[in-house]
């Protein structure tokens, strides 16, 4: 995720469905192509002498490596065919990203060294399959296919260029009586002796020829390219059990996260409490005794601290009010997000802005409305409390990830303070982190030191519309 906010545009909105786009037409795809042209034909050009940079390489180091396996020398030398297999592979994906191809998703290299020691990172890299692979197409697979790439692109477009240009150079090649051209023969068939028609008909042939090629040379150098990609994608490409591997990484991450926050949550919930509204009730405790003491003796005195007692009861109820805040205000779960983030706006003591790019009539799931008011809540709060800030700026709104199609609510707070903020651990923001990462979200802050401060959460959300189906 980026800390740039930009609302989503592709949210559904209330109206009648958009009328599909118009199909492409067929000239309008073969600009398209031709536009990648010289991109592609500079990855097929030299794919050759890089292919067979990385065979020799590969090939050598590994079959010295096996050779000498009886030393201790050998590992080293596989492992260095290894290391050299894989620059190579992640090379090749680099140029077909260069070339135009989507990007391939680079696979889990898992190397271990600082946390496993030597042995552990060893066993790591030599029982990767993804080295394997990347071994088999460097020296091997990618070294064979541009072979035939690299000379089906050299001829092809050699004919292209030379039926183009026989025009030109034709006059400066040595004819002689053992030469023979197509135009001559079709000449003599047709009883036609004429020399002058033979360097014509041999000019327009040969110029007919080099506009097909040249014309079917965006189709050529696209296929080869793709060819290339798909086997890259095969070979160097991430396993399916990747990425559930980093999926349960991930949810490992996110409940510790999840159990981090909740704790630090907690933690400071009973000092909260300890500080303000315990100590107050203590107080009022104290004050009703000593009223009960004096209503007998000196009324205007238990007049007087029943007052006092009034007061504290009110300074108590009014810090459990601000305490609830941080679980579900009820304006929230009546009013939803933005109502219960305009309301905590106005009871900020820095002017605050509340900015909604949220489309009409979207809803949102309880708990991520909860989390997000929390969030945005604590970040006017250090706001108000921290950064000296005059002015506070709040925006929410949807954005889509193209990607994956997935839905993300993200809200912005900026202040204009003096900057210099941290997430530092058992502090506000460093439980906010905690928490947006134990829901599957993202946060961000960027504070320089002189402000302004920027602070960005992320979480993914399912939307609907309401009274939709």
């Amino acid at each position: 995720m980026t800390t740039d906010f930009a609302p989503d545009t592709q949210t559904p909105q209330r109206g009648p469905a958009p009328t599909p786009a118009e199909p492409r037409s067929a000239s309008s795809l073969y600009r398209r192509l031709w536009r990648g042209v010289l991109r592609e034909l500079g990855f097929l050009i030299i794919n050759l002498p890089i292919a067979l940079a990385g065979f020799i390489t590969a090939i050598t180091l590994f079959t010295a490596g096996a050779g000498l396996l009886v030393t201790f020398l050998g590992l080293f030398v596989i492992v260095a065919a290894l290391y050299a297999s894989r620059a190579f592979g992640t090379l090749e994906l680099t140029r077909l990203e260069w070339a135009g191809r989507p990007a391939t998703t680079r696979p889990e290299w898992q190397d271990a060294r600082a946390r496993q020691g030597f042995w552990g990172w060893l066993r790591g890299l030599v029982g990767n399959g993804h080295y394997w692979l990347y071994l088999l197409h460097t020296s091997v697979i990618n070294f064979v296919v541009s072979l035939v790439t690299w000379t089906i692109t050299i001829v092809w477009t050699s004919i292209s260029l030379a039926g183009l240009t026989y025009w030109f150079w034709q006059f400066f090649v040595t004819q002689d009586d053992s030469n023979w051209d197509l135009s001559d023969w079709l000449a003599a068939q047709l009883g036609i002796a004429s020399s002058g028609f033979v360097v014509v008909a041999d000019s327009v042939l040969y110029f007919v020829l080099g506009a097909i090629f040249t014309a079917l040379l965006p189709f050529v150098t696209r296929g080869l390219v793709v060819l290339h990609d798909v086997i890259a994608k095969v070979t160097l490409g991430p396993f399916k059990s990747d990425a559930l591997q980093r999926e349960v990484i991930a949810l490992s991450a996110s409940r510790g996260a999840a159990v981090s926050a909740e704790g630090h949550s907690l933690r400071r919930l009973e000092r909260d409490i300890h500080d303000g509204p315990q100590q107050r009730l203590v107080r009022l405790q104290m004050d009703l005794s000593s009223a009960d003491r004096q209503v007998d003796v000196d009324p205007a005195k238990a007049h007087a601290l029943i007052a006092e007692a009034m007061v504290q009861a009110k300074d108590a109820l009014e810090e459990l009010r601000a305490l609830s805040r941080g679980f579900a205000p009820p304006i929230l779960l009546d009013r939803g997000l933005v109502a219960a983030l305009e309301s905590a706006a106005i009871r900020s003591t820095v002017p605050t802005r509340i900015l909604s790019d949220l489309p009409d009539g979207v809803v949102l799931p309880q708990e991520i409305e909860r989390n997000a008011y929390f969030a945005a809540s604590e970040a006017i709060m250090n706001a108000a409390k921290h950064s000296g800030a005059t002015d506070v700026e709040v925006r929410v709104g949807l954005r889509r990830v193209p990607q994956t199609d997935d839905t993300w609510l993200a809200i912005r707070v900026a202040d204009n303070g003096r900057g210099g903020a941290s997430p530092i651990a058992g502090h506000g923001l460093a439980g906010l982190e905690e928490r947006m990462h134990g829901l599957g979200g993202s946060f961000q802050l960027s504070s320089p030191i002189g402000g302004p401060t920027e602070v960005t959460v992320q979480l993914p959300v399912t939307t609907a519309l309401r009274g939709s189906v």
